[in-house]
């Protein structure tokens, strides 16, 4: 989910990049319209724009807004069928996907879009290039934005257990984590049981060591007096005495 998160903070920098060029934009499709001798139809889908760029485009300007352009719409639906591994689905969120995988059909007509308030990239438009010309096209990358955006909003609502990858490996971990911590608790606070017999057993030999201890204390302090004892003379009476 973090991935997601950072994907669409990324195309979110890359489309305030583009929106201020956005005259440059509507000029490079002019210009091309003009090479093209279309002027009379609207951009109104992607795949036009793509080919506007590979056949009618003159200039490294014209070409790099509008591959700019594409670029943006390319990782949006990039991003919209990673969003499809990343929640299991359900109507809501079902619905979001499927409204934004059709607006960035390449075929899809854009012609009827318009992105309201608080976005204002129809307003920078006259009122003929709005109505007739470039409307849709300025207001599709904003509306699917918004939709991807009201996508992880009702995500984050959603139970965790609820998201997975493809794999299925995190979900299965996800649901096992809160039921195996109770037993992990109650293993570790548990003390260790010693059986009564071991028990036993270790204080018998306790009672061995020590009494064998105080034995060879004894064994040696006897030795040490009768070793002592040999060394001594015997006791002689004061006064003279043969040799």
């Amino acid at each position: 989910m973090n991935e997601v998160k950072e994907a669409l903070r990324n195309i979110e920098q890359n489309y305030k990049l583009f929106l201020q060029q956005q005259f440059t934009f509507i000029g490079a499709l002019q210009h091309t319209r003009e090479n093209a001798d279309d002027m009379i139809r609207p951009v109104a889908s992607i795949s036009q724009v793509q080919s506007y760029m590979d056949h009618h485009c003159n200039n490294s300007t014209d070409r790099r807004i509008l591959n700019m352009f594409l670029n943006i719409c390319n990782d949006l639906s990039k991003l919209c069928h990673k969003l499809e591994t990343v929640h299991s689905g359900n109507n809501i969120t079902n619905g979001i996907l499927e409204r934004c995988k059709l607006l960035l059909s390449h075929s899809n007509d854009l012609s009827t879009i318009r992105a309201k308030y608080p976005h204002d990239v129809v307003n920078h438009l006259s009122c003929d290039e709005a109505k007739n010309h470039y409307g849709g096209v300025v207001s599709l990358i904003p509306i699917v934005l918004d939709c991807m955006k009201e996508w992880v909003a009702h995500i984050e609502k959603l139970p965790r257990p609820m998201l997975y990858d493809v794999s299925g490996g995190s979900a299965i971990s996800e649901k096992r984590a809160p039921q195996d911590a109770p037993a992990r608790a109650a293993i570790s606070q548990t003390p260790l049981s010693v059986r009564p017999e071991a028990q036993t057993s270790t204080s018998n030999k306790d009672n061995v060591q020590v009494q064998g201890t105080k034995h060879i204390q004894k064994k040696k302090l006897n030795d040490t007096e009768n070793h002592s004892g040999k060394l001594k003379c015997p006791w002689k009476p004061p006064g003279r005495h043969a040799f």
